[in-house]
């Protein structure tokens, strides 16, 4: 099924794991996933939500205040240290990645996009997200769109509409139905 991602949908489901990585929640949710779409605001299918007023700050803002930050950031904001601000100034001064910890080669295991290493630096993706991405391949074939795009993400978390990213949308006032059609105009 990944062969028919597109490079974008790829670089999503990427950037859903550093999403979750950068709040440090131990598992990769629609709502990470919800996250890398906003993340890349040119992209068709983003812009739409973005049009919509749910733009990446509002939405990890809210998953924040569903879901908290977990481990020692969510004790440092507690007595005021906010860590985004702290990494923020870190890369101003050393450049962007400065606290980033160095990539170790992992030990050759069967791998794949919903599994941890070797060593479970990556958080697994929930039941709700692997169906996302099942359901992207959904939206894919019923469009006959002959690839999965990051459109079709999107759709995938619509569709599936009881995760905490359909929450979000959903929490933000937005009609999945219009949100569903002003997609698929601009996936195809």
């Amino acid at each position: 099924m990944f062969e028919r991602f597109t490079e974008g949908a790829r670089r999503a489901v990427v950037q859903a794991q550093e999403e979750a990585a950068g709040l440090g929640h131990e598992h990769i949710g629609t709502e990470h996933l919800l996250l890398a779409v906003l993340a890349r605001p040119e992209d068709p299918a983003a812009a739409v939500l973005v049009e919509a007023g749910l733009d990446h700050a509002t939405a990890r803002q809210a998953v924040r205040r569903l879901l908290g930050e977990g481990g020692d950031a969510q004790a440092l904001a507690s007595i005021g240290v906010d860590l985004d601000a702290v990494r923020d100034a870190v890369e101003s001064v050393f450049g962007a990645g400065a606290l980033d910890a160095p990539v170790e080669e992992a030990e050759p295991r069967r791998r794949g996009w919903f599994r941890s290493d070797a060593k479970g630096r990556r958080a697994p993706f929930t039941a709700r997200a692997r169906k996302v991405v099942e359901l992207s391949l959904r939206e894919s074939l019923r469009l006959k769109s002959g690839h999965i795009g990051v459109g079709h993400l999107l759709l995938g978390v619509i569709r599936e509409g009881e995760g905490l990213g359909a929450k979000v949308i959903a929490d933000h006032g937005l009609d999945f139905a219009a949100l569903r059609r002003a997609i698929e105009a601009k996936t195809g």
